[in-house]
């Protein structure tokens, strides 16, 4: 990246961010804004890609619901994103978990997982 444009941004980057993985059960509290009222939604799922650098960064959230797989991508970076919580660790063997899109039912949330268990932390 450009030493410029990393020295403009880097005001921008937060430093509040707990480090994950892809692979990992995540929370991702966000900010929503409805009319003149703002209230905070949480997304659970697993982290299946990590994408750019800096103030560039993205990650994708994949989890089921109803029966449907939903993904959303979440400019790590954003005021919008309030803070994030870490549900389960894993142990991926890939740098990106596309494959569980094929996936249905209890296989597409099966990944090699170790329990995280936040008193501890």
């Amino acid at each position: 990246m450009n030493p410029i444009i990393k020295e403009v941004t880097a005001s921008q980057v937060k430093s509040d961010i707990p480090s994950f993985k892809v692979g990992d059960g995540v929370r991702v509290h966000t900010k929503v804004r409805e009319g003149d009222k703002e209230r905070i939604q949480i997304f659970a799922g697993i982290v299946i890609a990590r994408k750019g650098g800096g103030i560039h960064e993205s990650f994708t959230v994949r989890r089921i619901s109803y029966g449907e797989g939903v993904e959303r991508v979440f400019p790590l970076n954003s005021p919008n994103i309030d803070k994030i919580e870490i549900d389960r660790e894993s142990v991926p063997m890939r740098a990106r978990l596309y494959y569980l899109r094929d996936r249905k039912g209890k296989a597409a949330m099966a990944i090699k997982a170790k329990r995280f268990d936040s008193a501890k932390a």
